[in-house]
């Protein structure tokens, strides 16, 4: 089997150093050229042609955005960014994942060198998935025509159950394919309780930039908050999120603990509590990741009575999680990325209408 070959583009020599060792000590990937910065990793992109490159943010000569933008332009390939924690390293991050970034992999901006080895497995976990990763090229942006309406509102679902909740689970290309869903719903939509894998110190400016673009109210879950209609409430990252119930309402549950299939936050945490705490009641959607998490629990939420559907193979950066709920007989529908939101509200205006036929 031929090895992942690895482009490796920073401006630290440090960290250009560590990354190669990192990736050279598995038997499955080959760091095969280091760039200090975009200009220099142009031709070796061109004369290398590598699987995947990782790609610093922050760099002389061009930053990693601008180049990263240009890349998916013009020569589309699977990029895992190399970003800092702070608040701006992680709107910046957010950005690249806009652009076509597979993932991203936070180092520290102390200890850099510990960090990043402590990061070993997950830098290599990360480049193994971007290798598999389907990546589209990115359009250029076009100029708006003059008069051109904006994106039509999607209207009002109208008379809905309180009792209703969406939940939803998703790991890598997660970030863009929940903005697509959460755009498409309506202010009057059902809360929405989501776990989308994420390192501490990256959802609060998600949350942030959802709230922004969406109708419903965007924000970062907190522990005992109650969950409302036209609300989305997002895992915070390092945290499981759950449902409960608290007399007539439910309640946010947001705890430490243990990861679950590797994860913290895990869907399986969040879609097990839906099974519990909400029933029939509850519509699951999974989207693009890596892996299994979420899948059998998937399962419980459709034994229990949800309705679920999972994102199709062809619209996936990475069909892990869909495929493995499917596998689990937990998918009602399977569906376009595009499709979800509107099946959502269809699914819950045919429901509404039940309801009332029934008062």
């Amino acid at each position: 089997m031929s090895k992942i070959r690895v482009v490796v583009v920073d401006d630290s020599a440090l960290v250009r150093g560590l990354l190669a060792e990192i990736i050279n000590r598995q038997s499955d990937m080959l760091c095969i050229g280091a760039a200090a910065d975009p200009i220099a990793a142009r031709e070796m992109i061109r004369s290398l042609n590598p699987d995947v490159i990782t790609l610093d943010i922050e760099m002389p000569r061009m930053d990693g955005i601008d180049f990263l933008s240009r890349l998916m332009r013009l020569r589309p390939m699977p990029v895992v960014m190399v970003s800092t924690l702070t608040e701006r390293g992680a709107e910046v991050t957010l950005k690249a994942l806009e652009l076509g970034a597979v993932d991203f992999v936070a180092k520290p901006k102390i200890g850099v060198a510990d960090g990043l080895r402590q990061l070993g497995v997950d830098i290599t976990d990360k480049i193994r998935t971007a290798a598999r990763a389907r990546v589209h090229r990115l359009a250029a942006p076009a100029a708006p025509a003059a008069g051109a309406p904006a994106t039509p509102a999607p209207s009002a679902i109208g008379r809905l159950s309180t009792e209703k909740l969406i939940f939803v689970g998703a790991s890598t290309g997660g970030t863009e394919a929940t903005r697509e869903v959460l755009m498409q719903l309506p202010a009057d939509a059902p809360a929405v309780m989501i776990t989308q894998h994420m390192p501490p110190g990256f959802t609060k400016s998600y949350a942030a930039r959802l709230d922004g673009l969406c109708r419903i109210r965007v924000a970062e879950a907190s522990d005992g908050e109650r969950v409302l209609p036209g609300h989305a409430y997002i895992a915070p990252g390092g945290l499981h999120l759950s449902v409960e119930r608290s007399g007539a309402n439910y309640v946010a549950r947001v705890r430490d603990g243990e990861p679950v299939n590797r994860h913290k936050p895990s869907v399986e945490v969040l879609f097990q509590s839906a099974a519990r705490v909400v029933g029939p009641n509850a519509l699951g959607v999974m989207l693009t990741g890596m892996g299994a998490d979420g899948a059998r629990a998937m399962k419980e939420m459709r034994d229990a009575g949800s309705w679920n559907v999972c994102q199709d193979e062809a619209s996936c950066v990475v069909f892990g999680m869909p495929r493995e709920a499917i596998a689990h007989g937990a998918a009602h529908e399977v569906l376009p990325l595009t499709r979800i939101a509107p099946a959502l509200i269809e699914r819950l205006r045919s429901t509404a209408g039940l309801a009332s036929t029934r008062v």
